[in-house]
């Protein structure tokens, strides 16, 4: 917090973006975040999209079961309602929310919260994912974590998806996904080209 001329307080916000492939550490890190603010005694909301229930319908959940309470919502537009008298935002699985989160998080940092997302920034083709490019490009402060590769132990570079499904959005975990290299990537659409 600092104090303007007039001696009030005032908290500067800002946006933090925590990005990567599946099985980085994004939510891990989200949480670790969203702990130290409560430890300040901050008071803190954490939102998901509804569409994540793969571990709780209600919290936010990493790969090491490590969990936080969250809201769980259909839409963006939510988070401004929800999120008054907040001093820190956390939203995890960004890519799953409409392009309108880009401007939530813009409104909630101008009026000084500070705002922890995490999220993948690629699908599983490759492809930039929803609204986190844009949340990357105007995040104060971007955190690029990396998964291990499964094949060679060099750092991942995307999810690969190990099962034959096209859409898009496919909820899973390593039954469905492995984090690879791009090179392991190259030869893992290689070897499925040929089956």
């Amino acid at each position: 917090m600092t104090s303007n001329l007039t001696g009030e307080a005032h908290r500067p916000g800002r946006i933090e973006v925590v990005c990567g492939s599946m099985f980085s550490g994004k939510t891990e890190e989200l949480i670790r975040r969203m702990r130290r603010a409560q430890f300040a005694k901050q008071r803190v909301e954490i939102f998901k999209p509804a569409i994540d229930t793969r571990y709780s319908e209600e919290d936010v959940v990493s790969h090491d079961q490590t969990h936080i309470p969250s809201t769980p919502l259909n839409s963006s537009a939510s988070i401004l309602l929800l999120a008054e008298g907040i001093d820190v935002v956390g939203i995890d699985e960004a890519q799953f929310f409409d392009m309108g989160l880009v401007d939530v998080c813009n409104e909630l940092a101008y009026r000084g919260v500070r705002v922890i997302v995490a999220g993948l920034d690629m699908d599983f083709k490759g492809v930039p994912f929803g609204p986190m490019p844009a949340l990357c490009a105007i995040a104060d402060e971007v955190t690029k974590v990396h998964a291990i590769c499964v094949r060679c132990g060099n750092l991942a570079y995307i999810s690969h998806r190990k099962v034959a499904n096209d859409r898009r959005v496919l909820l899973g975990e390593t039954a469905e996904y492995e984090p690879l290299c791009r090179d392991c990537y190259q030869k893992a659409l290689a070897e499925s080209a040929k089956e």
